[in-house]
């Protein structure tokens, strides 16, 4: 993995990439914004349409000094197309996810606190509250613990999601995975993941959460997806 491929970029590639690139800087920083990471923790990816590559951020560089410039491609291997910095440690995961999932176009991964301490507990975050019906269709799981480096994670993330309707997954003892149909809506989902790991999580300090109705749950995520906002 992360070894240099040999794949040269062609204009329609280059085009998409450069957008990419310019996007990714700024989802990062709505990490920041939202509190998500820490130092240089977390990354978001970004597939790149119709093409067996990915962009990601490189690994260990501080939010402050992430540029387009700065943002790796990666093949679906993990191997580095293009960039003079070493792709993200997560980036192995993030390329496993985009084979095994086509659907997906964008993958974040943040230790935001709350989730992660649902992580630690390797606890589903029950259903609770109508903003989780209406992103998450119904509690975010639990995913198995794996370690870092290979596509352990990814695989634990794609088993775990598979038959869910909830783009985020709590991977155990480590943190939250997010997919979106591209960058921005995984951002989201990350978002909307810690907002509600913390409002569930402060209901049971007063007692236990009340959980919604099957069918409630399905009428709000139908709602939600298919009608609020617009289209």
């Amino acid at each position: 993995m992360n070894e240099r491929s040999e794949r040269t970029v062609g204009t329609a590639e280059r085009t998409a990439i450069t957008g990419l690139r310019e996007q990714l800087v700024d989802l990062h920083r709505e990490l920041l914004r939202w509190g998500l990471v820490v130092w240089t923790s977390g990354n978001v990816s970004a597939r790149v349409p119709g093409e067996q590559l990915l962009v990601i951020k490189p690994s260990g560089v501080s939010y402050d000094e992430l540029t387009p410039n700065s943002m790796v491609v990666c093949d679906f291997d993990g191997n580095l197309v293009e960039g003079d910095l070493s792709p993200s440690s997560d980036t192995a995961a993030h390329a496993y996810i985009y084979r095994a999932m086509p659907e997906v176009g964008g993958v974040v991964h943040t230790h935001s606190t709350y989730a992660s301490a649902w992580a630690a507990r390797a606890e589903p975050i029950p259903c609770a509250l109508t903003a989780m019906a209406d992103e998450f269709g119904g509690e975010i799981p639990v995913g198995p613990f794996a370690l870092i480096g290979n596509d352990d994670i990814g695989r634990g993330v794609v088993a775990t999601l598979s038959g869910h309707r909830s783009p985020a997954v709590l991977m155990r003892n480590h943190g939250v995975f997010a997919v979106g149909r591209d960058a921005r809506a995984a951002v989201k989902a990350a978002v909307m993941c810690e907002d509600v790991a913390r409002t569930v999580h402060i209901a049971r300090q007063l007692g236990e959460p009340v959980p919604i109705a099957q069918a409630d749950v399905d009428s709000l995520h139908d709602r939600y997806q298919n009608v609020y906002g617009q289209h």
